[in-house]
Order: C-alpha cells, then sequence, then structure tokens
C-alpha cells in the first residue's frame, strides 16, 4: 500500500509546497498555506480501473423514496430538524460554551437509546464528567454508549463493531486524523476529520451529530467547507446568563430553513416552551410608549415579539442609532423614510431599538413595527396593549405585503389581540369578526391610524 502523504496548499494561489511556510512562495501571501491530504496516484488509477461507471437518468425517471425519520423525543428539536432525525443525515451544532449543546444532545441520546442503538463520543469530557451531568439531569443512561476518544480512525473502528443507529461527536474540533501531522483544531484536521465521519455516516446510513466551536463573530470555527459537507446546520442563540435558548436551522436539506426550537434552561435541563409568543411578550398591566407587538414569522411558526423603541434628544454631532435583534443598517434606512413619507424628522434624536427576549428578527416584515415604535416613543403616546403590527415598508413609502400573512393574524388573534395593522395586500378574503384588521397602503396611512 502507497504511504500517504501531506501537502501544504496556499489559499490565494494554489501553489504548493511540501513544508509550511509563513509566506507563500508563489503569491507572496501569509498564513495561506493550509496542509492537505495527498492521494497516490496508484489508488487514483486503481479507482478509475475498478470503479463503475456512472450514467445520467432523466428526472422523470427518479422516483422519490419516503424519507423515514427518527424520533429525538424532543418535539422542539424535531420541528427544527424537519421532523426528525434522518438515517444518513449529518447535523452540525454549534453554540457558545455553557449554552446547552451537550445537554439538549445528552437528553435527545437516552430518549433514542430507548429504542435503537446510540453512541455519545467525547474528546472534552470524561465518561465520569458525562455520567455527572445525566445524573444531574436526572437521566437514565441504560442505553446510552460512551466513548472518549479523539483520533477518527478509532471512532470509526468501534462504530464499525457497535453497529450504532445515532452517534454524537462533541467536539469535532477536538477530532484528529494519523494522516495528517498538523494539530487538533487546525483548519485541515477539522476538514480531513469531519470528511471521514461523514463518509462513514453516509455509508453506513448513521445518523450523526457534529459539536462545533464558535468564534468570536458567532460563526462556526474551522474551515467554511465544512458547513458545506453537511446536511443541516443549526445554531444555538441566547445568553448564557437568560434562562431562555432559540435553536435556528441555518441550512436544512430535509425541513425549513429559519425554523426555531425554544427551549428554557433549568435544573432538570433544557425544557421545551409549548407557546413561546407568550414567553417573549411581557404584556404589561397597562401600555407604555415605544412599545408595539410584532406578528413575525420563523421558518413556519408564526411569532410574537415585543418591540421597543426609545427616542431621547441628542447631544453628540452624530446621533446614535442602536439596534439589539434587528438590523441596524435597516433602522437608518427606515428613519429616511420616516422622515421623507412621513414627514417626521429624527436627524437630532438618539434611537434605540430593542426586541424583547433575545430573538434576532432579520425578515422585512419588522418595518412597520419599527417605525410605529419610534413614533410612539417620539409623541410619547401609547399605541394600546391590544395592537399587532407588521409589514414592509419600501423607500417609496409605501407598504408591501409579506408571506404568511393569515397565519400571523391567527396566532395574533389566539393570543387575545383584538386590532392589527396590516398591508392591505394582506387582508384575509374571509371576514374576522374576531379581531378588527386595518389595512394600510402607505406609511402616512399607517402614522394616521397609530393612537
Amino acid at each position: 500500500m502507497a504511504k500517504i502523504k501531506s501537502v501544504y496548499t496556499c489559499n490565494e494561489c494554489g501553489a504548493s509546497s511540501p513544508k509550511w511556510v509563513g509566506q507563500c512562495p508563489s503569491c507572496n501571501a501569509w498564513n495561506t498555506l493550509y496542509e492537505a491530504v495527498v492521494t497516490p496516484s496508484t489508488a487514483i488509477h486503481a479507482a478509475r480501473q475498478f470503479g463503475a461507471p456512472s450514467s445520467a437518468r432523466y428526472l422523470a425517471e427518479v422516483t422519490p423514496e419516503r424519507i423515514a425519520r427518527i424520533p429525538t423525543g424532543i418535539s422542539e428539536l424535531d420541528r427544527v430538524l424537519g421532523g426528525g432525525l434522518v438515517s444518513g443525515s449529518v447535523v452540525l451544532i454549534g453554540g457558545d460554551p455553557g449554552i446547552g449543546k451537550s445537554t439538549l444532545l445528552t437528553q435527545a441520546l437516552t430518549t433514542i437509546g430507548q429504542t435503537t442503538q446510540v453512541l455519545y463520543v467525547s474528546g472534552e469530557e470524561s465518561t465520569e464528567q458525562i455520567a455527572l451531568r445525566a445524573r444531574r439531569l436526572g437521566l437514565k443512561g441504560d442505553r446510552l454508549r460512551l466513548l472518549t476518544e479523539n483520533q477518527v480512525e478509532n471512532i470509526i473502528a468501534c462504530a464499525q463493531n457497535e453497529h450504532p443507529q445515532v452517534i454524537v461527536v462533541d467536539s469535532i474540533q477536538t477530532m484528529f486524523t494519523e494522516l495528517l501531522q498538523s494539530a487538533p483544531g487546525s483548519v485541515a484536521q477539522v476538514r480531513e476529520s469531519a470528511a471521514q465521519l461523514v463518509r462513514f455516516a453516509k455509508q453506513t446510513g448513521t445518523a450523526l451529530f457534529l459539536v462545533g466551536h464558535v468564534t468570536k463573530e458567532g460563526t462556526l470555527a474551522g474551515p467554511r467547507v465544512l458547513e458545506h459537507m453537511v446536511d443541516t446546520v443549526l445554531y444555538f442563540e441566547g445568553d448564557t446568563g437568560s434562562a431562555y435558548r432559540i435553536v435556528r436551522a441555518i441550512k436544512n436539506r430535509f425541513g425549513a430553513v429559519n425554523e426555531i426550537g425554544v427551549f428554557a434552561m433549568t435544573e432538570a435541563g433544557l425544557r421545551e416552551v409549548g407557546n413561546p409568543s407568550a414567553m417573549f411578550l411581557s404584556r404589561q398591566t397597562q401600555a407604555v410608549p415605544g412599545s408595539v407587538v410584532l406578528a413575525t414569522q420563523e421558518g413556519t411558526r408564526p411569532l410574537l415579539v415585543e418591540v421597543q423603541a426609545l427616542v431621547d434628544q441628542s447631544h453628540l454631532a452624530i446621533p446614535r442609532r442602536v439596534c439589539v435583534g434587528l438590523d441596524a443598517n435597516r433602522l437608518a434606512m427606515l428613519l429616511a423614510v420616516l422622515h421623507r413619507h412621513g414627514g417626521i424628522a429624527t436627524f437630532d434624536q438618539d434611537v434605540f431599538v430593542n426586541v424583547v427576549g433575545g430573538v434576532r428578527i432579520m425578515e422585512t416584515a419588522a418595518d412597520l413595527a419599527i417605525l410605529a415604535a419610534t413614533v410612539s416613543s417620539m409623541r410619547n403616546r401609547p399605541l394600546g396593549r391590544e395592537l399587532v403590527v407588521f409589514g414592509e415598508v419600501g423607500l417609496a413609502g409605501e407598504v408591501r405585503p409579506v408571506q404568511r400573512g393569515q397565519e400571523r393574524i391567527k396566532e395574533a388573534l389566539k393570543l387575545g389581540f383584538r386590532r392589527a395593522l396590516v398591508p392591505a395586500a394582506n387582508m384575509p378574503k374571509k371576514n374576522m369578526d374576531e379581531i378588527t384588521l386595518v389595512p394600510v397602503r402607505r406609511l402616512s396611512e399607517a402614522l394616521d391610524n397609530l393612537v
């Protein structure tokens, strides 16, 4: 068998070097050389000689098979995954340290282990530490198999003997393969270790969970190709000081993207939150200025959150525009639209906007709610506790429709709201007597209806 060699390749120009150097000898770029495995020419020749040739097929000739899913026993996690685990799928889950990644996976595996074979591989904790966490959470570990190992080849050999249906690798940054000389956690080791584990999962039909570290910016550490190799990418959101956690699907080949699952961290582990809209709404005893309820959409789930705005006199040359849970550039654009088409100027005011509960809202349906909360704070006039708002605001001052408008209205009605400010194009065809719908086409119409 030919010896497997490694080479260092430049990410900028593609030049290769037999050893690592700080500056690429070809393009003179710094710190761009990463280790990669070189496949021997004999192996390539054998694959070409004995590999079966592929043939193309028409799309109409392909009959899609029904995807069998493995329920995790946690309905919020199943929702994010698209209905459960798919055999042979690879799920990458990332989040800040201590936010609950290992806790959630331990709870899921103890439930799955009651009906099928599972394996928990830890490269960071010992078996005693995992047992202490399971005992603290009150979990039964009689069906959960544990393995503490960092070498990928040993993990695959153990999995071939155990034949598990679900594997958790915690975490991928601690794994290494003997094919490379670099240290665990490097770009080359993370990429090659993940590639071997993904290849094993696809060949054997094993569902695989990979736990990943995140950087200071909140993105997954390691090469970007890691997210392309897996089927599903989940992010844990929330502050470690808060009791609530949100699991969001950034990529999902077997379900909806941007679907969220809401959990509450308790002494017994992560507990599912069945009605997250009620959790994110403070519902104060009396209406206060600068507060409005937004009907947003996260994946397939309508969600009601509270948007707060504070407008105050600025003593700076450049007034501040601060957003928490929203896009700051979007806020600056909306304030310009408010001045141009609403006649309300904020060039000498500091504007602070916050989404209560730590939720991040990235859809444009929050535009009308942001402006409503801003105007309410400037006028020092409450909008009412039974008002819900959603709609996109364009640069021409028009209020555009958003997707799933009727589902948002039904969610508001279920939680007791009796008045909704909605885009005219989102008006339902059937009358809804339980709630008063106020359709608006222009921003000026919306401002006139804010009392």
